[in-house]
């Protein structure tokens, strides 16, 4: 690599990557994009080829690959796989520390070979979203929590997932939410996330035990939604990674361990006046304004036609379950979690929803995008909300889709939501989808043998 193509290309990279570059050569570069499930998909390359090369090419097929790598090939007549071009976003450019060499990680744009936006690519689907925001003269801001499991590892699919063994020689202990020694007792995993955080320059706003044995929720400071979908997109790879150099497996799957709460991904919203900078949610007294009741409103009623996004697998309705910390419906109420919405106690300038809806196992760019969505629709419409509830919520009646094929059908039904997230991008998604979910419904499972077999 030359001097001067290293010069430029440190010229372009954020504070975080020069930092950790100082005294290093660049071993190599991962150029990646978050496919429909949030995996990352990309090229790794030498660092210098890195620096020469604007932009390089990936097909457009990444994007219709199920879960299982099946394909769904059947989106669109006389499909070509044509090749996207792939730009790198170079403020998303920050370390992957667990490596043994040099490298970094790239996040890049995706475009069409005619510089158009791929409108099914997650991260174009939040940005298309903020932009409908933006044009309006409002800035959503959002704060993701993330939870996820550590678990033993588990190279047996038709063996049960199991709490990871801790210090103590014990297996993780459920129903420790909030207990520092719980924490203490994987405490080398979390050690290493904060320090790889810290390398990578994610910042942390607090870790805790949750309820679930050997489960943990992770929260990230509020900010722009696009940049906090990268940084979510990261953390999952990094804990990941985190957790393997202990020989312990992170899973963000909905519901890992029969009889233990999900993992959710709970996003809190509020929208901000872009030429005033104040809470659109609050008026100068310190009141709710109407936007507020509205926004609310809009997810109440558009929120059940992005539950697949939200809830993107099979395994993600075993989540909503009454008494296991996961709603059942979407009524809200403030300061209330037996909600599907709430509204934390909060001054008025941080006055805001938490949307309790989506799994930890959702894509967070279409996770935010969705539930961004259905605000929107509620402010543009005017849609009112229904009286906030105070009781316990799970005993009402379910207002939640109880599986994926329902949820489909349900984002198929709503046009709106498809005219905010994209029509081209909701036909994709579902196409893969139904593929995912009708292979799952080829799969016989151990409780219709035990129940079924000899006594029917």
């Amino acid at each position: 690599m030359s001097s001067n193509s290293v010069a430029e290309l440190l010229g372009k990279l954020p504070e975080v990557s020069r930092s950790y570059l100082e005294g290093r050569a660049i071993d190599e570069v991962e150029c990646i994009v978050a496919d429909l499930a949030g995996i990352a998909r990309g090229k790794a390359m030498p660092g210098g080829k890195f620096a020469r090369q604007p932009f390089f090419y990936l097909p457009n097929s990444i994007f219709f690959q199920t879960i299982t790598g099946d394909w769904a090939d059947a989106v669109a007549d006389g499909f070509t796989e044509p090749d996207m071009t792939l730009t790198p976003d170079f403020s998303t450019a920050t370390p992957a520390p667990w490596t043994a060499d040099t490298t970094l990680q790239v996040i890049h744009d995706i475009n069409d070979q005619k510089g158009d936006p791929v409108p099914f690519a997650p991260r174009n689907v939040l940005k298309r979203v903020v932009d409908l925001y933006k044009a309006r003269g409002w800035e959503p801001i959002v704060a993701p929590e993330m939870e996820f499991y550590l678990v033993a590892p588990n190279t047996d699919p038709a063996r049960e997932v199991e709490p990871p063994m801790g210090r103590s020689g014990r297996r993780a202990a459920a129903r420790q939410a909030y207990s520092m020694s719980a924490v203490d007792e994987y405490g080398k995993v979390i050690d290493d996330i904060y320090d790889f955080a810290e390398v990578m320059g994610l910042e942390i706003d607090g870790i805790l035990q949750e309820g679930g044995a050997g489960q943990i929720e992770l929260n990230l400071r509020h900010g722009d939604p696009v940049r906090l979908a990268d940084e979510m997109f990261f953390f999952k790879r990094m804990i990941r990674e985190a957790a393997l150099k202990h020989d312990t497996y992170a899973t963000f799957m909905a519901k890992p361990i029969e009889g233990e709460p999900g993992s959710a991904m709970h996003i809190h919203h509020s929208v901000v006046d872009i030429k005033t900078g104040q809470n659109i949610f609050s008026n100068a007294d310190g009141s709710e304004t109407p936007a507020f009741l509205h926004f609310i409103g809009g997810m109440q009623r558009n929120l059940p036609a992005v539950v697949a996004l939200l809830a993107p697998y099979v395994n993600s309705y075993r989540r909503y379950v009454p008494d296991f910390s996961a709603p059942i419906n979407l009524e809200w109420g403030r300061d209330n979690r037996t909600t599907g919405l709430r509204v934390p106690v909060s001054e008025p300038s941080a006055r805001r929803v938490e949307n309790r809806l989506p799994g930890m196992d959702c894509n967070p760019y279409l996770g935010i995008a969705a539930s961004l969505a259905c605000g929107l629709v509620g402010l543009l419409e005017q849609t009112d909300p229904s009286d906030p509830f105070s009781g316990d919520a799970y005993q009402m009646q379910s207002g939640v889709p109880r599986g994926l094929g329902d949820a489909l059908g349900l984002l198929r039904a709503n046009t709106t939501i498809q005219q905010v997230l994209g029509e081209e991008f909701c036909r994709v998604y579902s196409a893969v989808k139904e593929l995912e979910h009708n292979e799952f419904l080829q799969v016989i499972s151990p409780w219709e043998r035990e129940h079924l077999l000899l006594n029917v």
